[in-house]
């Protein structure tokens, strides 16, 4: 069976901007989901969802994405009435609860590391992936599978750089994974990359969980400040059947 991991970011990687409060940490939430799977049920049950609730039409798909819907923007206006949005909620949770996925979630203080090793200049975003990476290759093996990476697109140079950094890690390994034991899981070389537009099922369901999950995380490390909106905490509620556990060890969740 084929895996795939969509990655979504929350928060500013910039190590310069890492002292402002609010962009001083940096998450990724990869979820793993089998192409089976994808097909079988995700994307469908998405786009049901979508079009019943916000007339989504396949010519000009909606595309699900949480800040939009938690400003009630374009074609989430419908979110501003309260009874409506009611039902939009419940039925994202039951789509949460019945997809089968695996969840691991990458966080960074980045604030901490500049203060810690003076002369680190590793990209923190880089830095995340390839803790998640390392994560991924193990539920991998668990499972005597294989499976490929992608990402939500930053732009040009970025998603180049981001390219790179997955290339490399496939062909050298890292610390503590030889890149035999990667390029025996991992199917392509290649990092895929989509821009949000393009109605990728998994990069939706990774946008709708990655704010949720960061929140988490920094919950359990005494960072979060501020109540924890009443929809989000139903989501982290779910998420805790969905962290990727081996037996007893836990690995969906890592704080940097």
């Amino acid at each position: 069976m084929k895996y795939r991991i969509y990655i979504d970011e929350t928060g500013n990687p910039d190590l310069k901007a890492s002292k402002i409060p609010l962009h001083r940490f940096l998450s990724l939430t990869g979820v793993v989901v089998s192409l089976d799977h994808a097909r079988e049920f995700l994307h469908p049950r998405m786009e049901e969802l979508k079009s019943h609730f916000f007339d989504s039409h396949p010519d000009e798909p909606v595309i699900l994405h949480r800040t939009e819907m938690v400003k009630t923007r374009g074609a989430f206006i419908t979110l501003k009435d309260p009874e409506k949005r009611e039902l939009i909620d419940e039925e994202l949770l039951s789509l949460l609860r019945e997809c089968e996925y695996a969840v691991i979630t990458v966080c960074i203080d980045k604030q901490k590391h500049l203060e810690t090793y003076q002369d680190w200049k590793y990209d923190p975003y880089h830095y995340c992936l390839e803790v998640m990476m390392e994560r991924y290759l193990f539920y991998l093996e668990g499972l005597d599978a294989i499976g490929d990476v992608m990402a939500e697109s930053r732009g040009g140079k970025e998603d180049r750089r981001l390219k790179k950094v997955f290339t490399d890690l496939h062909e050298t390994g890292a610390d503590y994974v030889k890149p035999e034991r990667i390029q025996k899981r991992f199917t392509s070389r290649q990092l895929k990359v989509k821009p949000k537009g393009a109605n990728v099922a998994g990069l939706q369901l990774a946008d709708l969980l990655a704010h949720p999950s960061r929140r988490d995380v920094l919950v359990d490390n005494g960072h979060a400040e501020g109540k924890t909106p009443a929809f989000a905490e139903k989501v982290i509620k779910v998420l805790q059947g969905k962290y990727y556990r081996n037996g007893s060890r836990f690995f969906g969740k890592k704080f940097l």
